[in-house]
């Protein structure tokens, strides 16, 4: 019961915190946060992230964010990342994150047992198409079953000249 608690509050704080800081960040073009069910992600569940591009002339960097938890097993995380432009066209990319240390300290924020990391996807990028662009995110690990990833996010900003 005390464990259930303290996941309550540490889950009632992130919250707050990212509500709090999001609420006045204007570079801020996309986010969003899509649940890992029981923090268990398979190899064959695509995380999927669907959003409207209304702006060619802007420069944006792409990140993309990770929850995890001090159960995964690993130092890292491999994924596969599909864009997929409103004209049909698709790039797929490679992307490691580093989550803990040669130590085995986790990186990132973290209160209690979960970790955020927001890492560099793409940087300096205008869009060629205005429309819908899809991102499809599956994890490259050798493990078909990865523990301890609670959310994966993308998030989309425009770079301040």
């Amino acid at each position: 019961m005390k464990q259930k608690c303290l996941f309550m509050a540490s889950s009632v704080f992130i919250f707050v915190m990212h509500l709090s800081m999001s609420s006045c960040d204007t570079n801020r073009v996309y986010e969003e946060y899509i649940g890992i069910q029981g923090e268990t992600w398979s190899i064959n569940q695509p995380v999927l992230f669907v959003t409207e591009i209304q702006d060619t002339s802007t420069i944006h960097n792409i990140f993309l964010n990770v929850r995890n938890t001090n159960t995964y097993d690993f130092s890292n995380l491999f994924l596969f990342i599909k864009t997929t432009s409103p004209s049909g066209q698709f790039i797929q990319d490679t992307l490691e994150i580093k989550l803990a240390d040669e130590q085995g300290r986790w990186l990132g924020r973290g209160i209690s047992s979960v970790f955020f990391n927001r890492s560099l996807y793409k940087r300096n990028i205008r869009f060629p198409y205005t429309g819908t662009y899809t991102f499809e995110v599956i994890h490259g690990m050798r493990s078909k079953q990865l523990e301890g990833i609670r959310d994966v996010g993308l998030r989309i900003e425009k770079v301040e000249n």
